[in-house]
């Protein structure tokens, strides 16, 4: 029964994550979750009360997933400067995968405060692992300069997402602002 149910959890977290990627926040709807589930809307209840629960999940459970693969091409980088590329590399190419497109298709507005609290802990976690790579470049205030350096990351994964430029040439821009920008 268990292991029932956590399939089922599962199935309803990969329609929300292809509705939200789809269509942005108005597809998000229990109606929609329980035809692309198979489950009655009702069953769909039983798993999740509200919209922003759904997403609270989806962003407890892919956001580590997402975390780990910056990490990890942070870890692959042989310089600080390498690793602070990386990181600004490996988020944009992030931008187009189902999971970010999901987190990032519904309003921080929409979410209660906890969930709001846990999105921002787990973005808190993402700058914290850039901090020791500009404490290494030298930077007087490395946590200050995370700080600014994921704005830039914000900024160029809306621009991507607006698709008003070409995606590389955001990456491009914006690995050339974050190298030039944070050295101490």
């Amino acid at each position: 029964m268990a292991e029932h149910r956590s399939m089922q959890r599962a199935a309803l977290l990969d329609a929300a994550r292809s509705l939200l990627s789809e269509g942005g926040t108005e597809a998000l709807t229990f109606p929609a979750l329980a035809e692309r589930t198979g489950l009655a809307r009702s069953s769909v209840y039983e798993y999740f009360r509200s919209r922003a629960a759904v997403v609270e999940e989806l962003c407890e459970v892919d956001f580590p997933v997402w975390a780990a693969e910056v990490a990890a091409a942070m870890e692959r980088a042989a310089s600080a400067e390498g690793k602070v590329e990386a990181y600004v590399r490996q988020q944009l190419t992030l931008v187009g995968d189902r999971r970010h497109r999901a987190v990032v298709a519904i309003s921080a507005s929409e979410l209660d405060t906890g969930a709001r609290e846990k999105i921002r802990a787990a973005h808190g976690g993402l700058v914290a692992m850039i901090v020791e790579a500009l404490g290494e470049m030298g930077h007087e205030q490395p946590r200050l300069a995370a700080m600014l350096l994921q704005g830039v990351v914000d900024a160029a994964v809306r621009r991507i997402e607006l698709g008003a430029e070409d995606p590389a040439a955001v990456t491009e821009a914006a690995v050339g602002m974050a190298l030039r920008g944070v050295k101490g």
